[in-house]
């Protein structure tokens, strides 16, 4: 690489990281216009034409508001981890299957992996360090859900690894472009997405943030900035995940304005799911993952393995 490619990378990088920011803010309108419809009542609709600055009305409100630092709080953990939390989920974006010069290289999925795998440590550490017994319980109940749905997540990709034999994105693409996986793997679609639901604490699986049972959860300390970096954060994930899950099952080509179009669908049913189902029980969260998710995730490592068996056959016996 020389230097105007290292530049050119960086530039990418940061205009990614503002484009991802400015479609955080416009799908939290998304979502509360969503929800107010879903509910028959109205939205946001007062800040601008039919609400449309809304978004930016609550960032200038949340973070012109005070930030409380606990007295017994452990002062540097608990200001750092907001930060981390959204850096990483920025961070994360980077691995987009882009042509240009980006982080896209060979192993991109384990390293996409091993970024994931560091969310569980925030979201214990801002428990932690707020030393407050229902941020701690919060924290222990998310860290507990989001290592178990990893597993099966990861199975789940592992089942893709073996139908491309790559752990680069940009073969998704290229393996995709006559039939989506999809519909190959139409079971294991439904594992994934709930996964993701799972992954990122959203309804029905918010166990981690229950208001009705631990306030806010391990963020219950947070005001102002600290709270909205964690927003951010929940919010860039969502979307990272919508991502992935067009990027593994409905087609890889990001140049295609459909692309986007289907990361938006993704997206919205995140929303949907959320005015729709009610939460679940928290230990039939545990047992959804260990007895129904990871026996099919494994079967269907089985099944790709032995498919690729058979075609590997069928060419050398040609």
């Amino acid at each position: 690489m020389n230097y105007l490619e290292i530049i050119l990378s960086f530039l990418n990088m940061i205009i990614l990281i503002v484009m991802v920011l400015v479609s955080v803010a416009f799908f939290t309108l998304l979502e509360r216009k969503g929800l107010g419809y879903i509910q028959i009542r109205k939205g946001p609709n007062k800040v601008g034409l039919i609400g449309i600055i809304q978004p930016f009305s609550d960032a200038i409100k949340l973070f012109s508001k005070e930030f409380l630092f606990l007295k017994m709080s452990n002062y540097y953990f608990f200001f750092i981890s907001p930060l981390l939390s959204l850096f990483l989920s920025l961070f994360i974006w980077s691995i987009m299957p882009y042509l240009e010069v980006m982080l896209n290289f060979k192993l991109t999925l384990l390293f996409m992996l091993c970024c994931m795998s560091l969310g569980v440590y925030l979201i214990f550490l801002a428990g932690w360090s707020s030393n407050s017994n229902y941020a701690m319980l919060g924290s222990l109940r998310g860290v507990a859900q989001v290592v178990s749905y990893e597993v099966s997540l990861f199975l789940i990709f592992l089942s893709m690894i073996v139908l491309i034999m790559s752990y680069n994105f940009m073969e998704l693409n290229i393996f995709q472009k006559n039939i989506w996986f999809l519909f190959i793997l139409f079971p294991l679609s439904f594992c994934l997405f709930s996964s993701m639901l799972a992954e990122t604490n959203r309804s029905p699986f918010d166990f981690a943030e229950g208001e009705s049972e631990l306030v806010s959860g391990f963020n219950v300390e947070y005001s102002s900035g600290g709270f909205a970096l964690f927003f951010l954060a929940e919010y860039s994930m969502i979307l990272f995940m919508s991502m992935l899950f067009t990027l593994f099952f409905l087609g890889a080509s990001l140049l295609s304005f459909n692309f986007y179009l289907k990361l938006m669908i993704i997206g919205f049913m995140f929303i949907w799911v959320r005015g729709t189902l009610p939460r679940y029980r928290y230990d039939k969260l545990m047992y959804l993952v260990w007895l129904q998710y990871l026996p099919i995730s494994l079967n269907y490592i089985i099944f790709t393995v032995g498919v690729m068996i058979y075609i590997c056959n069928f060419f050398s016996m040609i």
